[in-house]
């Protein structure tokens, strides 16, 4: 901020150095692209990440069936804590491995392992689980929340990772005029060096 400042109180100052004028116009710029090119960076990237989300839900929801399986065999083993793209929003849930039966959306008979939420896991029990199209076991599809809460995530991590990417640029970029400034220091200092002190002698 002190170098943005500078471009107006720098204008006209004698003591100006060019490389003053670029560090402030460098500032300037990050800035301009930190308030304004991050943010629309990632409005764009997460408009985009957000269709195609959708795009996946929607397909998950076609593709997946949600039917009634009856528990054969009592779980075994403790309980686990496991993490599906509802739960991944909501936090932690508690899943259970059993062996159940349930029809497929063909109508034929499955029987496999299976992992539930539910706490009724007694034989007999029914459960609901979600299929795929051959009546194999799946996740719950995402719904349209989920995803577009995803979006909003990808999006917001894009902005900061832009803005991130143009600071360090900009650090980068004021440490070679710093280092030009200081090499172009010395080589004047070694010009005027031989004469230092002899102004006014008369030599």
């Amino acid at each position: 901020m002190r170098a943005l400042l500078g471009i107006r109180r720098w204008r006209h100052n004698p003591l100006c150095r060019p490389t003053d004028r670029h560090e402030a116009w460098a500032a300037l710029a990050a800035l301009l692209l930190m308030v304004l090119g991050a943010p629309a960076l990632g409005l764009l990237c997460g408009s985009f990440a957000d269709g195609a989300l959708q795009q996946a839900a929607r397909a998950q929801r076609a593709h997946r069936h949600l039917t009634t399986a009856v528990v054969l065999r009592e779980p075994s083993g403790a309980s686990r804590f496991t993490q599906d793209q509802e739960s991944a929003v909501a936090g932690d849930v508690t899943h259970t491995s059993l062996t159940a039966a349930w029809k497929a959306p063909d109508g034929s008979g499955r029987t496999g392992r299976v992992s539930t939420a539910s706490r009724a896991t007694a034989p007999g029990d029914r459960i609901r689980i979600w299929t795929d199209d051959r009546g194999r076991p799946a996740l719950r599809p995402m719904d349209a929340s989920t995803a577009r809460t995803h979006a909003v995530l990808a999006g917001i991590g894009v902005t900061l990772l832009a803005a991130g990417l143009v600071e360090t640029a900009r650090r980068l970029t004021v440490r070679r005029m710093t280092r030009l400034r200081y090499v172009r220091l010395d080589r004047a200092w070694a010009a005027a060096g031989p004469d230092w002190g002899r102004t006014g002698t008369g030599g």
